[in-house]
């Protein structure tokens, strides 16, 4: 039996207003002819299919397409939510979707077994824990008045006990079956790029490795978007987004990962790259670099090339302004389109915070990052670390 483990499709997603579907496409025209090629039997997609929990018309077109075109290969499919998914969203048409081998665990059900699937093909026994994106309600009981730390460790305690429970219901109820637990979280040790959205603010409930514990034969996670193995002696990986969806993830080696049962057990875990059909490219230093940089950039892809450009000067002027507003403009080379860009005056940032350097897009700069830079300006303020945790608690409510 071969399983395709997958993630962080983030369908919908726009870079810097840029639309990436074009992308997403060519990836789901090769996933689905690797599937047929390499004789895939079960397909797991570990969460973030949506880049916004109300996806637009569009958006939903590309999954349905997708699905449609899944649904001809023999090949079982199973789908959980993420932090940017909305479980009502996946789970509105998830009894129509069982009709064609389709499983989808939007969100946590109130039984566990609820979000266990068995898979028998090819005289192999598959179990997967199918489990999406953990609200703050399905692993602990908030009371009022408690602190952020308190809140913080609860929510890592819940965590440990939540998946220790699937342990646990998988050694009561399986015995010989490989089993397979999915994920959508972040683990302490992960690298993250600048495109995820954290799960706690700052990460903080983060959770270590060794709470999947020795029971799963592979952990296949989403959220992180650089593929990366959080444990080889446990199998816990993340397989990444399959497309750069920040410059952050620009150098990235985008992959899905291949796992073979034989005999009931897992033979082998192939990493196998993901096409690249669009370049994502920095240029830094000053308007004449940057401009020469532009020009001379040659590189071809299926799809357009897209730019960031990081203008620095040293003195402030509005002739550089003009040069700069105009290069932006012009679009020099046909081989790149620039979707992000900042002008840096060094005169005038000499001792600010990196943060909020002139030029700095706010699109940038955290809610948070504003906040504390909002603190900063009031030095009469002496209990700041609660006011910055009030504030934590109120970005993760508006899930910001």
């Amino acid at each position: 039996m071969k399983i395709l483990h997958t993630s962080d499709w983030h369908i919908g997603k726009q870079l810097h207003k840029y639309d990436l579907s074009e992308d997403l496409e060519l990836f789901f025209t090769w996933l689905i002819a690797y599937i047929k090629s390499e004789n895939i039997d079960v397909l797991l997609v570990s969460g973030d299919i949506f880049d916004q929990a109300n996806p637009s018309q569009a958006a939903y077109k590309q999954y349905y397409d997708l699905l449609k075109n899944l649904i001809s290969l023999d090949c079982k499919i199973i789908l959980t939510g993420g932090n940017h998914d909305s479980p009502t969203v996946l789970n509105a048409p998830a009894e129509l979707l069982k009709a064609f081998d389709i499983s989808v665990t939007g969100g946590a059900t109130e039984e566990l077994t609820d979000m266990f699937v068995t898979v028998e093909k090819n005289n192999e026994k598959l179990v997967v824990a199918t489990i999406p994106f953990l609200k703050d309600r399905d692993i602990r009981k908030s009371a009022a008045g408690e602190s952020y730390a308190t809140k913080i460790e609860q929510i890592k305690s819940g965590l440990r006990t939540y998946f220790s429970n699937v342990n646990a219901h998988y050694d009561k109820n399986y015995t010989e079956e490989v089993f397979i637990v999915m994920g959508h979280l972040y683990v302490q040790g992960s690298e993250l790029s600048e495109s995820e959205r954290d799960i706690q603010i700052g990460n903080q409930a983060g959770v270590e490795a060794n709470m999947f514990g020795e029971t799963p034969h592979y952990v296949a996670l989403g959220h992180i978007h650089k593929p990366q193995v959080i444990s080889q002696a446990q199998n816990i990986h993340y397989c990444g987004s399959p497309i750069p969806l920040s410059f952050s993830e620009k150098e990235d080696r985008k992959q899905i990962n291949v796992i073979t049962i034989e005999n009931n057990s897992i033979s082998k875990l192939d990493l196998v790259p993901v096409p690249k059909h669009r370049n994502l490219v920095t240029f830094e230093g000053s308007l004449q670099e940057v401009a020469h940089n532009l020009n001379a950039y040659s590189e071809k892809t299926t799809l357009t090339s897209l730019a960031e450009i990081i203008v620095t000067e040293e003195n402030e002027s509005l002739e550089r302004r003009q040069a700069f507003e105009a290069l932006i403009n012009s679009q020099p080379n046909a081989n790149i389109e620039i979707v992000k860009s900042r002008l840096i005056f060094k005169s005038m940032v000499r001792g600010a915070s990196d943060a909020f350097a002139v030029g700095t897009d706010v699109a940038d700069v955290t809610p948070m990052q504003m906040f504390e830079k909002k603190l900063e300006l009031q030095t009469n303020l002496e209990n700041t670390a609660d006011l910055k945790n009030a504030f934590r608690e109120i970005l993760e409510e508006l899930k910001l």
